[in-house]
This record gives structure tokens, sequence and C-alpha cells, in this order.
């Protein structure tokens, strides 16, 4: 057994140490396992708690400590702009080898007269904008190229409804400026969140501040990722705050104060994805330990989904979940709004469904493929995350001779060989760590901006080459069943990370975003 332990670096540092960066056209050959895994892998803190926790410490009423946060991209964007608003964050060390907890002292008052990088990461440019407007002074706020087509006007004309005074040009997206008065009114407002459940979180993680407090009424005909919402709501009810949900796409947050706690950040179960998809792929098994018996990450309907790809998952009494596989994959029918952000590691799965065993070679004249068809759907809102992902999927899964089709709310995958070939990462984790998942059935596969994983899993690299080819990397395991414990430093920066192709026309939907 390999146990590969995950750790971002005790400094933050986001330079980077070469390995995975630079420009587009560097490529990553994507590993295929020589025999079945067993892998232990322990994976950081969950971003979307990072995220909203951080915020929710800039905002209470004392400091707070966060055990276990995530260092990535995002979480070092997000402790930047919190640190432009004031919010004192100090590193607490808590090993050699381990990364630090966090102690987070709010500002007795936010300041503004400061300048915001969102990067690519939503929360930054979703969540701080409500924090911004409680500060005193122009705040402004912009981020990657890609970053400036992410939708942003809901959110925005929101704030304005309730009291901010936003200067965005009429682009309804990034660059912008918050000019904060050191309060805002708050109130009702309404608002269309079918882009983006984090319009919703937005508000209400800075809603008890707000002198009325806010009410939110969801205006869209749907609203993804609701678990996001939950999680949202969970991690303000346990600092005290009163939330309501009187209907159905309708919650209210009481005026208050939000109080200062200790918070111990569960892994990212999301980031699980393309580790347990891998034991369905390759065959075998793999463990995310510290797996929670109850949580609202998104993550957690892995437990579900996975199955339907022909794996065995356990859960056992001390926290570990195990996905075990055959390397026989299952078509699958599934209609998933809920679970946007594991969309692209199910829509690869999917991909290698189609693309049938390996023992089908094509040698008796056929296109080689002993595949299974599938339909993924409820996931149009994916659209609009760091690219186009259900464009982008069905470009990339064609270009290595798949055969996915773009569906109104989904994409459908039918059966055909894959081949070899440079798969896209468009800057997106994402799509990068898909393509690993492909790589892992079909040789030859090269994934470019790679380095773009650093937005979530920094080092995703050198974690899934001891994981699932030990044998063959560098460093770690030499010999099979020993257990060795990898522990890897500093984060990588993907913000440079682009795609060298984004002239093609399959492109062409980057520019509609």
């Amino acid at each position: 057994m390999l146990i590969a332990k995950m750790n971002q670096g005790k400094d933050g540092d986001e330079t980077g140490t070469g390995e995975g960066v630079g420009e587009a056209a560097e490529l990553w050959p994507a590993p295929r396992p020589d025999t079945a895994l067993d892998a232990t892998v322990q994976l950081p803190g969950s971003k979307s708690l990072t995220g909203r926790e951080l915020v929710l410490a800039a905002l209470a009423d004392g400091p707070s400590v966060l055990h276990a946060p995530l260092r990535s991209r995002d979480a070092s964007l997000m402790i930047d702009a919190l640190r432009a608003l004031g919010t004192r964050i100090e590193e607490l060390p808590r090993g050699e080898f381990v990364d630090p907890d966090l102690r987070v002292t709010p500002a007795p008052e936010l300041t503004g007269s400061t300048t915001i990088d969102c990067g690519l990461a939503g929360t930054v440019m979703r969540f701080v904008p409500a924090v911004a407007a409680l500060a005193l002074g122009p705040v402004a706020f912009d981020g990657d190229p890609y970053a400036r087509k992410r939708p942003m006007r809901p959110v925005l004309d929101a704030l304005r409804s309730l009291g901010a005074d936003i200067a965005d040009e009429g682009r309804g997206a990034l660059p912008f400026t918050v000019h904060g008065t050191g309060s805002l009114h708050g109130g009702r407002v309404e608002l269309d969140a079918s882009l983006s459940s984090q319009f919703v979180s937005a508000l209400l993680l800075a809603g008890a501040r707000f002198e009325q407090g806010v009410h939110i009424v969801h205006t869209g005909e749907r609203l993804p990722s609701l678990p996001h919402i939950e999680m949202t709501i969970a991690s303000l009810r346990a600092r005290g705050v009163q939330v309501d949900s009187p209907a159905v796409g309708e919650w209210i947050v009481a005026p208050g104060t939000i109080r200062a706690i200790d918070v111990t950040i569960e892994p990212d179960l999301s980031n699980a994805a393309p580790f347990l998809a891998a034991a369905i792929a390759s065959g075998g098994r793999v463990t995310v330990p510290n797996w929670p018996s109850s949580t609202t990450q998104v993550g957690d309907l892995l437990r579900t989904l996975l199955p339907e790809f022909g794996a065995a998952i356990r859960l056992n009494e001390s926290g570990d979940l195990t996905a075990t596989g055959s390397g026989a994959i299952s078509g699958v029918t599934l209609h998933v709004p809920e679970a946007g952000e594991l969309a692209p590691t199910l829509v690869g799965l999917a991909a290698l469904a189609a693309h049938g065993s390996d023992a089908s070679d094509g040698s008796d004249g056929s296109d080689g493929s002993d595949g299974a068809a599938s339909t993924i759907t409820g996931i149009g809102h994916i659209r609009h995350h760091e690219t186009d992902r259900i464009a982008a999927l069905v470009a990339e899964i064609n270009a290595l001779g798949g055969d996915a089709v773009e569906l109104e709310d989904g994409i459908a995958v039918r059966p055909a060989r894959l081949h070899g070939g440079v798969w896209h990462s468009y800057a997106d984790h994402r799509m990068a760590t898909t393509g690993a998942v492909i790589g892992l059935r079909v040789p030859g596969v090269e994934v470019e901006g790679v380095a773009s994983t650093s937005k979530t899993l920094p080092r995703f690299t050198e974690l899934w080459e001891h994981t699932v080819a030990p044998t063959s990397s560098a460093v770690g395991a030499s010999r099979t069943g020993v257990d060795v414990a990898f522990e890897f430093g500093a984060a990588a920066d993907g913000a440079s990370a682009r795609s060298s192709a984004l002239g093609r026309s399959a492109r062409g939907f980057i520019e509609g975003l």
C-alpha cells in the first residue's frame, strides 16, 4: 500500500518551485498504473469551508483559530483580500511538515482605499464585495483574464439594492470598485442565483453585519449547488447567527453578532473525486481517511454517485472511505444538479466507460470500442465556472477520438475508442484533474496547464503520481507493499497557466461567458 499525504507548505508561498509552472505549452504526461491501485490519500482542508470560515472569522466579535485550513491559491487570495481590508491573519505553526493553523483577528474597523486581486477565485470575487461594503473607502476588485468572464451582475445588483455604492461601468463583471461607507442598510432583496449559489452565500455570510440583516428571495427557475448554501448556513449557525428559511429559495439572516469560535476544517471531499475515480478506472482500491460521518460538502455525494459506475464504496467507523473497482466501468444516466463540482470527474469516467476495456484494441477492424453510453444532466450551471466546462469537456473528449455531445443541460457520451493526445485545461483545475483520470486508461495523454490545480490542490501532480504510479516516481516508494508517507511543500501558482489552443474554433465559447 502507498500512503500519500498532501500538505501545501508552511509558508503559503505562491511562487512555486518551478514544477508544473510556466507557459501554457508545458505538458504533463498523465501516468498510467502498472498494477491495480492500493493507496491511501490524505487530502487537505475543504476549499469551500476554508473560504467561508475566513470571511466569518474576519467579521466576528473576536479572534478565531482555523485548524487544518486549505493552503492553495484560492485560500491565499482570500487571505490577502481580508488582510487588505485590515484583518489580521497569523500563521500558527504545527510542525515542520504540516501546514499552519490560522489565527484570524477582525479589524476594529474595516478599511478600504485598497485593491483586491481575485485571481480566478469565485469565492473572493463574490464573497468579499459584501465585506468591502462595510469598510471605509473605495476597494477596487480585479482578477485573472478568465475571471472577467465569470458572471457577477446578480450579486452586484443585489448589493446595490441593499445600499452599496458599486461602480462597474455597466459590465456586471470584473473589474469593479466598491465604495464602502462603513455600514450597509440591508433588508429584503431579490436576485436570480441560477448561475451560481455563491451569489446567495455572499449575502448570507455578511448579512448579520448589515443594519437590518438580509432577506434574500431567489427569483430564478433553478438553484444549483444547494448543498453549498446549506454549508454556508451551517457555518453561520455554528457562530450564533440566526438564519431562517421560511420557503424554498428564501433565506433571512437576522442582524447581530457573528461569534468568534475555533473551527477544524474538514478534508476537501470534492478533491477526493479524481482519486476515488482512479480506483474505478484502474482497478484496485483508494482510501481517503477522515471522511466526516455528517457533512454539508457536495463531495459526500461521491458515496452514492460512484457506485453507479461500478465502484464499491465503504465508510468504516474510523472515517476511512474506500472506493474499490474492478477496472470495468459502467455507463450511467445521471441527473445531478447539486453536483457541479464533481461533474468533470463524472464525465471523465463516462468517457472511459464509452472507451471500453483495454482488451478491445480494434484489431478486428472495428473501432475497438466495447464501451457503454452515458448521459449526465442537471449540470448546465457549470458553463459559468472557471470556464464553460460543458463545452470544454466535449471539445477535449472529442479531440481524443471520443463521441461526446453537448446537451442543453449536460453531456451525452457515446461509445468510441479514445487515443492519446493533448488534453487542454483552460486554466481550470477540474479540467486538469479530469485529464489525469482519462490518462489512467488511455496511453499518451498529456495535460496542458496542470499547474491550474494549485487553485485548490497544490502539488497535485506529485500526489497523483505517488498514488497512481509510485514505483516509477523519482521520490517515494520503490518497492511494492511498502507504506510510505509523503509530505509536500509550497503551492505552485497556476495563475499563468493558459490554454495554448484558445484560438481554435472549439474554444469560441469563452468569449460568450
